[in-house]
């Protein structure tokens, strides 16, 4: 088994920090923006925030 692995992203983004947060955290903006690409969408979108809670973003082409 490998050793758990680490990445860190850092960014500036010009616009107001609730807006940033509900784009980044809300399962309908997170629909709007995760693609790998311009034929690449994201159907379904789920999180629970809260410590040890889930993330799922499914990307389809």
């Amino acid at each position: 088994m490998t050793s758990p692995q680490q990445i860190t992203v850092s960014t500036l983004i010009d616009a107001p920090l609730e807006t940033v947060w509900t784009c980044w955290t809300e399962p309908e903006h997170i629909q709007q923006w995760n693609a790998a690409s311009p034929d690449w969408h994201t159907p379904h979108a789920t999180n629970d925030l809260r410590v040890g809670g889930t993330y799922l973003a499914r990307m389809e082409a």
